[in-house]
């Protein structure tokens, strides 16, 4: 998990399925091949519209286009991007929320899929609120606030893992039907809301997650979760198709070594998303000059 100007660009589930046809191609002839001077040089990473997803694709893009890669990034829903790896016309996919958030899709197509590791472990999906929002401070008091909210849940793509789990495990267990809905949408509509609301001081209700520049943008506070539907803590891993470590051994070691700090997320997070339109590589490429110490150790070897 996107006032975020760049993020118009995120497609229905439709225009993904249809987009992914045309990925094959931008894969078609692909050798596999060993060694870093060798290493193929061609490759499709698919990513969706979440700001820690869009920030670190243009992070890989800059880095590997620098380095004799092509790089074609592609911004597709959750679901079309496991279906693009299982059928290998997706390379790598670096936002992958595991064990809870892209479940299905895991349990569905881990066959076809390599696990390339953990750069993020202190991921968390949340309902969030403004702070000036009085008298609501657990999912649980939602139910005798419905009005407050016009009984509304503002949420993102109706393919996200986290809508799933808000559908079918928070609104059961916490009694919300019939009194509250989630209102599916996009990232971007979902932050457009939230943005407007606190411009009116307006109360709302919002699905988001950790880690995300929101909450260093605006006072926020998560709902507490006592029963747990939200699901515990998760990591955030890279997935590559199935052969990707054979294809690509030295992008296989970035990923498996790479980490990525509160810190050094959030700066990156924030550089993308003040970005003008058109110019997020740019900022990815600022950002990794002003970061080269890490830069140069995490894309060591490519």
């Amino acid at each position: 998990m996107r006032t975020t100007k760049r993020f118009t660009r995120i497609l229905a589930v439709g225009a993904a399925v249809t987009a992914l046809v045309g990925l094959t191609a931008a894969c078609g002839g692909r050798e596999s091949q060993s060694g870093n001077s060798q290493e193929a040089k061609s490759i499709t990473i698919g990513y969706i519209g979440w700001d820690e997803d869009i920030a670190l694709t243009n992070l890989y893009q800059t880095v590997l286009e620098s380095k004799g890669y092509k790089v074609n990034a592609q911004l597709l829903d959750a679901g079309p991007i496991y279906a693009g790896l299982a059928k290998g016309d997706v390379d790598l996919y670096l936002d992958s929320w595991l064990p809870t958030t892209h479940k299905k899709y895991w349990d569905q197509y881990h066959d076809q899929l390599e696990d390339l590791g953990v750069w993020y472990d202190q991921a968390t999906l949340n309902l969030a609120v403004p702070d000036y929002v009085q008298d609501v401070s657990s999912i649980a008091d939602l139910k005798a606030k419905a009005g407050d909210f016009d009984g509304k849940i503002t949420g993102i793509e109706a393919s996200a893992g986290e809508t799933d789990i808000v559908q079918k495990d928070v609104l059961s267990q916490y009694s919300l039907d019939g009194a509250v809905t989630l209102q599916n949408s996009s990232t971007t509509a979902m932050l457009a809301a939230l943005d407007g609301a606190i411009k009116a001081k307006e109360p709302i209700v919002v699905t988001l997650w950790h880690p995300h520049w929101a909450y260093s943008r605006y006072q926020l506070k998560d709902l507490q979760d006592p029963k747990g539907a939200m699901g515990k803590g998760e990591q955030i891993h890279s997935v590559g198709r199935k052969g990707f470590s054979e294809d690509f051994p030295a992008l296989t070691e970035v990923s498996k070594k790479l980490k990525m700090s509160d810190e050094d997320l959030g700066s990156l997070e924030d550089a993308i998303q003040k970005a003008q339109k058109g110019k997020e590589k740019d900022a990815a490429k600022q950002w990794a000059d002003q970061h080269k110490q890490f830069v140069d150790a995490a894309f060591a070897g490519v």
